[in-house]
């Protein structure tokens, strides 16, 4: 009965590979590129600690907000997962802010990642 299994399961998976699928995905379109954000985002351009902690925190708790929202989480759109998505990038950006490092990284995804939220919840 194991190897009808091995067979079954070694065929299929080869009949996977050979075709090319690819993942679905939620959103018609190329997959590769999902920040719309040309450069460096507004965030990491923003030098005063104190500032860029207030503005990380407001994006954060709406993405907090959006993601605790029943009427998004039951959405057909994508808002729940860009939402959950930034409030996670937001508050690693938020931790490193706590202890005056600027992260780029996680400040340019904080702020694309809402933006992809709030641009789908329109």
């Amino acid at each position: 009965m194991n190897r009808i299994l091995r067979v079954v399961f070694g065929a299929g998976l080869l009949s996977i590979l050979s075709t090319g699928l690819n993942a679905a995905d939620i959103i018609d379109g190329p997959t590769g590129d999902y920040c719309r954000v040309v450069g460096t985002s507004n965030l990491v351009l923003n030098d005063n600690i104190v500032d860029l902690r207030v503005q990380v925190v407001k994006l954060m708790d709406e993405s907090v907000a959006v993601a605790n929202s029943s009427e998004w989480i039951h959405s057909s759109r994508p808002v729940f997962v860009w939402a959950s998505e930034a409030k996670v990038a937001c508050g690693k950006a938020y931790g490193y802010l706590k202890t005056n490092y600027k992260d780029e990284d996680y400040l340019n995804k904080c702020e694309c990642f809402h933006d992809r939220m709030v641009e789908y919840m329109h």
